[in-house]
């Protein structure tokens, strides 16, 4: 194996290491069922050979113990392999189950910076595809690669003492049909089966963008282009496919080969010893028939090197996405943050990409504990690039952000959250109840302060015309209700957080004049005493929220003033 190969495989092994009871548990109950199935076979082979025989010559035969070896043998082989179905699925999924959380638990303190440059599709199938892709390791590697080994070994000594030149013959077999076949074809097959993988993403990619950019593919004409990409990727893949099972299908013809070369090399040492006497028949029978029992055994490995290399890549590629350094790191010591604290951006330069243009340079900003602003400009202002550099989701490469009279890069990323109520731009449902929904930002909310932040929210009609109240499920990202209901319940949300600062992200969009006037002045109400930082496009209603606009244009602070003054000034 290479040193890259080598590393992803301890990774995969540190990561499995908890569940190595059950793994072992696992491979000792399907080496114990392949035993018991290559001694059935040997067994029950040289007691028909020897009562045929003893019959002919009318001679006793004790048909006592090896009739209850073989029946032995069965029993042990049925429970052995129904125990290791058992044992090693449940292996596979607590595996599976352990790494997935591992993963998710890595990939946290990597939004959005880090995660941005992802699609949903490329994620999700990182979670789910890639991390499925890896039961290979243990049932398909593992366990065959450590059952063939040890099998064989204990065969090959059972030959050794019957025939040592059926045991070198069997070993030459082995050699060729578990090692050096399996080998040949894993190279052959590595490029199509790691290929295999990267296609598979990228075509759940583009059928995910064909779904939600159905709309726009009609309205531009893109469908016959979009389909032409998809097939194409479907005919790759499909081939890439067809390669790799055309090599397993190789490899087992291979093993089936070279099972009759051995026996066949067996023979031809073994049936002079039997002429000479060395051998009695009843002991030739079970020798075959051990030899053929060993291939079946080693069978599987063409099929499991074959598929190696698209376990690999899947596994790397869950490493790479999971050991990605994240963009802010957390202080061994976190200081403490003030109940009311003052947030000051001095000199802040952040971008997204190295070489990429300033989305926020050289911004001075001063916010006092219960001040009420409001942040306008453009799309591409720096708006949402403001609220990033203060929830510590990206750094910033000049000057510093303070909360509290601490630089962010001192305080605990986590605790400073939840001091920062945000009702986003974008509202995340979950597929659970309401309540469920709104419990989110509190779970210890009382129901006096749930309704309390439903009402300030004006929810309280909607929630009389649901069905089950606050037990009705949302759907899947709430599509079972409105983008203005959604994004109120993300109000009511944020407002049961009862943070210090409130920051709300074009919270009116989606709701209709009066709706948001309304809004607005119940959000004025509610964020009595608290930091209100609003980021928005509409003048209406803006007076009854906050007391001062800050115009925000390339990144730069280009004036703050009253409300009354902007309004005034009849900008949009």
């Amino acid at each position: 194996m290479s040193a890259p190969t080598l590393s992803t495989v301890r990774r995969l092994l540190a990561v499995l290491f908890p569940q190595r009871r059950w793994m072992l548990g696992g491979a000792g109950l399907a080496l114990l069922a392949a035993l018991a199935a290559t001694g059935l076979m040997a067994v029950s082979g040289w007691f028909i050979a020897a009562m045929a025989l003893a019959g002919t010559a009318g001679l006793a035969i004790n048909y006592y113990t090896p009739a209850a070896a073989i029946r032995l043998f069965a029993i042990v082989r049925s429970a052995g392999r129904y125990g290791e179905r058992l044992i090693t699925h449940e292996a596979t999924l607590r595996g599976l189950s352990r790494l997935r959380v591992w993963v998710f638990r890595r990939l946290i303190p990597l939004a959005p910076a880090r995660l941005g440059a992802l699609r949903s599709a490329e994620l999700f199938a990182r979670l789910r595809a890639d991390v499925d892709a890896l039961e290979h390791f243990y049932l398909a590697v593992l366990v065959p690669g450590s059952v063939a080994l040890l099998s064989t070994a204990a065969a090959a000594l059972l030959c050794l003492a019957l025939l040592p030149a059926a045991a070198g013959a069997l070993l030459i077999g082995v050699l060729l049909a578990g090692v050096l076949a399996p080998l040949w074809l894993q190279r052959r097959a590595a490029p199509h089966a790691a290929r295999a993988v990267l296609l598979g993403a990228a075509l759940r990619g583009r059928l995910l963008d064909a779904l939600r950019g159905q709309a726009e593919l009609l309205v531009w004409g893109g469908v016959a282009a979009h389909s032409g990409r998809i097939r194409a990727l479907a005919a790759d893949l499909d081939a890439r496919r067809t390669r790799v099972e055309f090599l397993e299908a190789l490899g087992s013809a291979l093993v089936g080969l070279c099972a009759q070369l051995t026996l066949l090399a067996v023979l031809l040492f073994a049936l002079p010893a039997v002429h000479r006497g060395r051998l009695s028949p009843p002991l030739l029978v079970l020798l075959t028939l051990l030899v053929l029992s060993s291939f079946e055994i080693i069978a599987p490995l063409t099929e499991a090197l074959a598929r190696w290399s698209s376990t690999l890549t899947s596994a790397e590629r869950v490493f790479a996405l999971a050991e990605t350094p994240p963009p802010m790191h957390e202080p061994s010591a976190a200081a403490p943050i003030p109940p009311r604290p003052a947030i000051v951006f001095e000199g802040v330069g952040l971008r997204y990409e190295e070489e990429g243009a300033w989305a926020l340079e050289n911004l001075d900003l001063t916010l006092a504990p219960g001040v009420r602003v409001a942040v306008v400009g453009p799309s591409g202002a720096g708006k949402s690039s403001l609220i990033a550099a203060l929830l510590k989701f990206y750094p910033v490469q000049r000057g510093r952000v303070l909360f509290g009279d601490q630089p962010l890069e001192a305080l605990d990323g986590d605790a400073l959250r939840r001091r920062i109520a945000v009702i986003a731009q974008q509202t995340v449902l979950f597929n659970q109840s309401l309540l469920d929904n709104l419990l989110l930002a509190a779970p210890q909310a009382s129901a006096e302060q749930i309704a309390r932040a439903v009402s300030l929210a004006q929810l309280d009609s909607f929630i009389a015309s649901l069905p089950e109240g606050y037990d009705t499920v949302l759907g899947e990202g709430g599509a079972l209700v409105s983008g203005g209901e959604a994004r109120r319940i993300s109000i009511a949300r944020a407002l049961l957080q009862d943070a210090p600062v409130l920051v709300l992200d074009e919270p009116t969009e989606g709701l209709d004049a009066h709706t948001a006037r309304g809004l607005y002045a119940a959000l004025s109400s509610a964020a009595r005493g608290r930091t209100v930082l609003l980021i928005t496009h509409r003048v209406s209603g803006l007076a009854q929220l906050v007391d001062e606009v800050v115009i925000l244009a390339a990144g730069r602070i280009r004036a703050r003033v009253p409300v009354a003054t902007y309004l005034a000034s009849g900008r949009d």
